[in-house]
């Protein structure tokens, strides 16, 4: 009888503590992980690495999450210190804090359908690099994205958007004019995507206030482009 009894205190207690490890992995799981250990990226090299290897994470199923949870949030509430600017497409399946697995103050996200370069996305860009002082901007494009499938529609002469539509179609456009004119389908607009980030690239490089500091190499500018099937970002260096 002494034997069972301690069988069965055995038993309860290996199905309390299997509850109790159960309980903990699903706090984990549920609860982000911060990267309070993790000091700043110090330039934009460290910078674009942190970047790669969010988006390996990402890619892969194994995001961390970081820097969401309340406590962390609350420190943001003062001041900000995002390591990188990121101007990107409003496309809705391209989140991109998710796509780069940061959170809250990490990146200061610029977002526009065709991430084209305007009058005001240069304001927040200006913004970003003498306010914030992030040592790394970078332009990222996608695959299939839209505003540029409307380009290439326009260029044809078969495009029927509305006006705006339309403006911003002509934003793009002298971007893409280079492009191998053989080239058809899927393979034109592949080109024309990465076009487009080359010629945001090169109208970024071309503001007056701008050169000072991509000379100096205080700040690096970088292209990229990602793809929404894999959920991985090229980097075009």
């Amino acid at each position: 009888m002494g034997d069972m009894n301690l069988s069965r205190r055995n038993l309860i207690q290996a199905m309390a503590g299997t509850s109790l490890m159960t309980g903990l992995t699903t706090l984990s799981a549920g609860e982000p992980v911060e990267a309070a250990d993790e000091p700043a990226p110090a330039n934009a090299e460290e910078a674009l690495v942190r970047l790669k290897e969010g988006n390996t994470r990402f890619a892969s199923g194994n995001v961390r999450h970081a820097h969401e949870a309340a406590n962390w949030r609350k420190q943001l509430t003062q001041t900000q210190r995002p390591f990188a600017t990121i101007l990107g497409c409003s496309d809705s399946r391209v989140p991109i804090e998710l796509v780069f697995d940061q959170g809250f103050g990490d990146i200061f996200v610029i977002r526009v359908a065709g991430n084209v370069v305007a009058t005001d996305i240069e304001g927040s860009m200006q913004y970003a690099l003498y306010h914030l002082k992030t040592p790394l901007v970078v332009v990222l494009g996608h695959q299939g994205c839209g505003a540029v499938t409307a380009t290439l529609a326009a260029m044809d002469g078969k495009a029927e958007e509305p006006r705006f539509v339309n403006d911003l179609a002509e934003m793009i456009m002298p971007g893409l004019k280079g492009i191998d004119p053989l080239l058809k389908g899927a393979a034109r607009l592949e080109a024309a995507v990465e076009a487009n980030v080359q010629w945001a690239l090169r109208q970024l490089r071309e503001v007056p206030e701008g050169r000072p500091t991509l000379k100096e190499g205080s700040v690096k500018l970088v292209g990229a482009v990602y793809d929404l099937e894999t959920g991985k970002v090229r980097f075009m260096e």
